[in-house]
């Protein structure tokens, strides 16, 4: 009779393991990178915090810049996809919606962890290409989202220069939450720019 060998049978918990402690490598690293920044976030304290030796850290990541960036990455296209959760039928018919929930992409520990990423990178030769075209694919696939979700046509004149404006402002509030959380001022400016899409958006349909 044929069976399945002990080999076989070690490989499948083995590779959960392995997936389970690059998770938590990924998840220390970019709590560290928001709490403590680029200087005091090195491989040991990531793997400390993450319940790993330093060996196993570098198993998976072998140099800090593969570990950071791919850190990052890994989050940001976990926010993308709860971002696409939020409006499974779309929500072109709640923009304020959207719009809210765009600029919740810019508040959490994400965008605090790219920010001393892109900082880093201005001073790191090593790691400013990689973290360029990482930003570079996040903004091409944060605005498609943007799009869909908001139910823009491109095509229009002013459309898609409105969207980049909405991804910019979004961006620029999440700055000025890291020094301060002011949630009021950032609701009245999510009402403010919802209001301008639906006028953007609604002058685009009625030219057809």
């Amino acid at each position: 009779m044929g069976g399945v060998s002990t080999a076989e049978r070690d490989r499948v918990p083995k590779q959960d393991r392995s997936r389970a402690t690059r998770q938590r490598l990924l998840d220390a690293a970019v709590a560290c990178l928001a709490e403590h920044g680029w200087a005091g976030s090195t491989v040991s304290v990531v793997a400390e915090r993450a319940g790993v030796s330093r060996g196993a850290a570098q198993h998976h990541f072998p140099t800090r810049e593969d570990l950071f960036t791919a850190a990052v990455e890994y989050v940001a296209e976990e926010r993308s996809t709860a971002l696409r959760a939020l409006f499974p039928q779309g929500a072109a018919g709640d923009r304020r919606a959207v719009v809210s929930a765009l600029v919740d992409l810019y508040t959490g520990p994400l965008f605090r962890a790219a920010l001393h990423l892109w900082v880093a990178a201005s001073n790191e030769e090593q790691l400013r290409p990689r973290v360029t075209e990482l930003e570079a694919r996040v903004g091409r696939e944060t605005h498609r989202i943007a799009v869909e979700l908001l139910g823009a046509d491109e095509s229009e004149p002013g459309v898609r220069e409105t969207v980049q404006g909405l991804l910019d402002m979004a961006r620029g509030l999440g700055l000025a939450n890291l020094l301060t959380d002011d949630q009021g001022r950032r609701e009245r400016v999510v009402a403010q720019w919802a209001a301008l899409l639906d006028g953007t958006l609604k002058e685009g349909t009625l030219r057809d």
